[in-house]
């Protein structure tokens, strides 16, 4: 963890929507390893919540003990309503895990392992079979379905993982790194159908290492370091909390960008583009004192640029090293 911690966003005020997840002080240790060093969560229902982190920061183990999977060594969690020691079933009931590694059987075929899955739900057949294919339809894998699921690419297992973890209609669904090893193209495919799920009022928790995937599909970010959440907000709140924004302005008439210098006297002048550089941090409130500043001297801008960090510099800053995402593991569509 880098010496110049940086403090995690206030929650804003005014009621907040049922949480879906909630844990307090949740501790985790394999021997004289602290994998998770007490941690909080809120994630409303019907959200998507990513949590970042480097490889060993402790994402899947906390995956791990919010689907009952592992139990905590010290802490609280309630999930869809239900406490997480006391009443584990219960949770189960309400969840669906997708996990780093496809839980997929190669010697059947695509329809047989979704067959298997609505068997192990306890699904009256003709509803399985219902439910089964209304998944394959979805997921457009109908075409697959007869074949065996070896021959799949890597991103129509992925598909298929997914469409087997919802034949119990889940309304949480944990997803640990769903897109490691996938290519460009059935990473987009995979982020359109996560939004699908949380339009049908699914919470999604997701883990990952690509700081993109986090910025297009997230409400809400946390970022693991050492086993302790270094800062969280949405990705746009944590661009914000790193040094380095600022606000450029562009003027095509001489006269007026002068002006404006003087109107400015702490911004960076750049003579030769007729253009002023201001340190910001991007929000409303900012740009707004900055335009007052302009209009009280009688000056326009005629081009106003708003440069911020990005994922990337916040999980630098915060965990004092670049992701490292997983090389992909085979070829996928």
């Amino acid at each position: 963890m880098p010496s110049t911690a940086v403090p995690a966003p206030r929650e804003q005020g005014g009621p907040q929507p049922p949480a879906a997840i909630t844990a307090t002080g949740l501790r985790k240790s394999y021997g004289d390893k602290v994998v998770l060093d007490g941690i909080d969560l809120r994630i409303p229902a019907g959200s998507v919540f990513a949590l970042l982190g480097q490889n060993g920061a402790g994402k899947t183990t906390t995956v791990k003990i919010l689907s009952t999977l592992v139990g905590a060594d010290e802490g609280r969690a309630q999930v869809a309503g239900h406490d997480l020691a006391g009443a584990p079933q219960a949770v189960r009931a309400a969840i669906g895990v997708t996990g780093q590694f496809s839980a997929v059987d190669g010697l059947i075929t695509g329809e047989e392992n979704m067959l298997l899955m609505a068997d192990l739900h306890h699904l009256p057949k003709r509803e399985g079979r219902s439910t089964v294919t209304r998944l394959l339809e979805r997921f457009d894998l109908v075409e697959a379905a007869k074949k065996p699921a070896s021959t799949y690419s890597g991103g129509m297992k992925r598909r298929l993982d997914i469409a087997m973890t919802l034949v119990g209609s889940p309304r949480i669904i944990f997803l640990d790194e769903p897109t490691t090893g996938l290519d460009p193209r059935s990473r987009h495919t995979m982020w359109g159908i996560i939004r699908e799920l949380v339009a049908d009022g699914v919470t999604v928790f997701l883990t990952t290492q690509y700081l993109e995937e986090a910025d297009e599909l997230a409400d809400r970010i946390a970022v693991l370091n050492d086993g302790r959440i270094v800062a969280e907000g949405t990705a746009e709140e944590l661009k914000r909390l790193i040094p380095g924004g600022h606000v450029r302005l562009r003027f095509l008439d001489p006269a007026a960008y002068r002006s404006a210098a003087t109107a400015l006297p702490d911004a960076a002048e750049h003579a030769e583009t007729l253009a002023l550089q201001l340190p910001s941090d991007g929000s409303q409130r900012d740009l707004r004192a900055i335009l007052d500043r302009l209009d009280a001297a009688g000056v326009q801008a005629d081009e106003l640029t708003v440069h911020t960090p990005d994922l990337d510099d916040v999980f630098f800053a915060l965990t004092g090293a670049p992701t490292a995402p997983a090389q992909p593991e085979e070829a996928s569509r």
